[in-house]
């Protein structure tokens, strides 16, 4: 599943007209690109959500097409956050199999076939790609890389929610998760909800699990900035 449906407003001018997924780098769609990386990672079935400017997201798909069979999840009535969006697509996902959630706005080498293959070696409820770098919002991981809390470091809350005999050490989500479908029984019940507040809340009891892939390239393209340095590196 690809995310897209944010209103892209970090990027300013470039989403009046277009979404954030169809912002060109380096002659290339945020969401061509997305698609490539799972297709290059065995991917052959994707879920797009959709919300800003969502005809020309589907008018895009009609005019390009992949090597995948492409569907999407529409929320232009409503934008239901992360999780509320991976709940409205739980109709997707009807082979039993885990499957990878992938934001439309981060580029990276992260082998992706690597992540699912340790997902499911491990047995995990939720695998999230993580690494090392600045951010105000992290996620917590003990000695085994368990998830067992979060910390906010603008206002320094420090919430943890799982018992470890050592401390917990600080990574930034990479906007990557494999996920296995056992999760949707596990949805609250109201529509609109954040992916990553519900692995907080139910870490103390599922195996949530994070990734970490300190080497390599990594970036959030959801930025001008990002937009702008992208143009010094050759991808």
């Amino acid at each position: 599943m690809i995310l897209a449906a944010g209103l892209g407003t970090r990027l300013q001018h470039l989403t009046q007209d277009k979404p954030k997924a169809l912002v060109e780098v380096k002659g290339m769609t945020l969401l061509e690109r997305s698609i490539h990386k799972l297709i290059q990672a065995g991917v052959n079935e994707i879920i797009i959500n959709i919300h800003h400017f969502a005809p020309l997201m589907r008018d895009f798909i009609n005019q390009h097409p992949f090597e995948a069979r492409i569907s999407f999840s529409d929320e232009t009535s409503l934008l239901l956050d992360t999780g509320g969006g991976i709940k409205q697509a739980a109709w997707f996902f009807d082979d039993n199999k885990p499957f990878i959630v992938y934001n439309v706005d981060i580029l990276t080498d992260l082998i992706l076939k690597a992540m699912y293959n340790f997902h499911n070696k491990n047995q995990n409820l939720v695998t999230l790609a993580v690494r090392n770098r600045n951010t105000q919002r992290y996620l917590l991981f003990d000695s085994n890389m368990r998830l067992c809390g979060r910390y906010n470091a603008k206002t320094e809350k420090k919430t943890l929610v799982v018992d470890t005999n050592t401390p917990c050490e600080a990574f930034a989500f990479s906007g990557i998760h494999v996920i296995s479908p056992e999760i949707f029984s596990l949805m609250p019940a109201q529509k609109v909800f954040s992916i990553t507040d519900l692995y907080v809340e139910i870490a103390r009891n599922q195996n949530i699990t994070g990734y970490l892939h300190n080497q390599g390239f990594w970036m959030d393209m959801g930025k001008l900035q990002s937009l702008e340095d992208i143009n010094s590196i050759l991808i």
